[in-house]
């Protein structure tokens, strides 16, 4: 049975009411607490590399403060006019996606940002919200709900060409728009049969062919390796183990209250770029365990909101959407966390509103705004 309900010709006309508010005061609670552990975690660095130790937390303050307009701005824009924005949008992030391949800027081995006006932007982090839209435009404009393996493949479609220009230069990320993707769908299928008969053997192949590609990328070597260093991060302590040991030693070494804001060792040099992908380490370090818990609490919030608003709305476009887009940030979260506790190998995720970088800000507040402003179509609150 389809998880979601179509939203009838009347209900299309209904009048908006008043956001989440439990939504907004925890993203706000997020993004201010990120600038605070932006700057504990990176003044130190910016004070070696620039002299000025404001550097980052400035900047992190300035997209901030653009992503804040940006929400409020979209949480008053009327998500179903995203329809006819959808195409255009998915359209402009495959383009972005392919100028990254030719014009893009190296940055620690890795292409994934392009300038535009003087201004760094990575397009996989506009791909994700693209994607959102369009594969809920898409599945909620199906008369049959995918019933049929065309239809299923036609959806699927628009979720491979984004994870083929990203997968060799990001492969984190291209995993992230799967599982973005492929959530959507499941929310959105006729029926959970349909859903592993369509998906298994498409899966598999999908594998096999990426699977294949990855083996015969000259890039490839390095990235097995950190299989290695995942396992045995000791195997090479001042290389490729350099951060996941002087992470866990963070984590460990925080205790339950953590040594107070602001007074981290670790940061000090020994973990490289401490306010990036690795700042939950730093968190711990500092706040102990009940601040990293206290985090986690707060994203959790964040995504039971996410699911509230998603199961309540009467409109199949903007419930996938809101799936979507809780999805991408509980997904950001986990891989983050995990990378930070050696659960996984290594890999590039910023944790949503915290981690430095402003693309990812920026985006996922935008994100937070059109999530706001479905749920001022939620049919009923608590």
């Amino acid at each position: 049975m389809s998880k979601v309900v179509n939203i009838n010709k009347n209900k299309e006309k209904r009048v908006a009411g008043k956001c989440d508010f439990v939504l907004l005061f925890t993203t706000l609670m997020l993004v201010f607490f990120g600038i605070i552990m932006v700057f504990s975690s990176s003044y130190h660095a910016a004070l070696i590399k620039t002299g000025n130790i404001l550097f980052f937390v400035k900047k992190q303050m300035m997209w901030a403060i653009i992503g804040f307009v940006v929400m409020i701005a979209t949480m008053n824009f009327d998500y179903r006019r995203y329809k006819k924005l959808a195409l255009p949008m998915y359209a402009g992030s495959i383009i972005l996606l392919i100028a990254v391949l030719i014009v893009g800027k190296n940055i620690n081995n890795a292409t994934r940002w392009i300038r535009i006006g003087g201004v760094g932007i990575q397009p996989s982090e506009v791909a994700k919200i693209a994607l959102i839209l369009m594969l809920a435009l898409i599945i909620s404009s199906m008369k049959d709900h995918m019933k049929t393996f065309k239809s299923y493949l036609f959806a699927l479609t628009f979720i491979g060409v984004p994870i083929l220009l990203i997968f060799f230069e990001n492969v984190s990320t291209a995993i992230l728009v799967a599982v973005i993707g492929i959530t959507i769908i499941f929310a959105g299928i006729n029926s959970f049969s349909d859903f592993i008969r369509f998906t298994v053997p498409v899966g598999l192949i999908g594998i096999l062919i990426l699977g294949g590609a990855f083996l015969t990328n000259p890039k490839f070597k390095g990235r097995l390796g950190r299989l290695d260093i995942w396992l045995n991060p000791w195997s090479d302590p001042t290389g490729g183990g350099l951060q996941t040991i002087n992470s866990l030693y963070a984590i460990g070494s925080g205790g339950t209250f953590g040594y107070g804001l602001g007074q981290s060792k670790q940061k000090l040099g020994f973990l490289p770029e401490a306010y990036n992908d690795i700042i939950f380490s730093v968190i711990c370090e500092e706040l102990g365990l009940i601040g990293g818990i206290a985090v986690l609490i707060l994203f959790l919030i964040l995504i039971w909101r996410g699911i509230f608003i998603a199961i309540n709305l009467e409109d199949t476009f903007g419930s996938l959407v809101a799936v979507g887009i809780i999805t991408m940030i509980a997904t950001q979260v986990i891989i983050n966390i995990s990378v930070v506790t050696n659960t996984i190998p290594v890999t590039g995720m910023p944790l949503p509103f915290i981690s430095y970088g402003g693309t990812s800000l920026v985006i996922t507040m935008f994100s937070i705004g059109v999530l706001l402003n479905i749920s001022r179509y939620v049919k009923k609150r608590n």
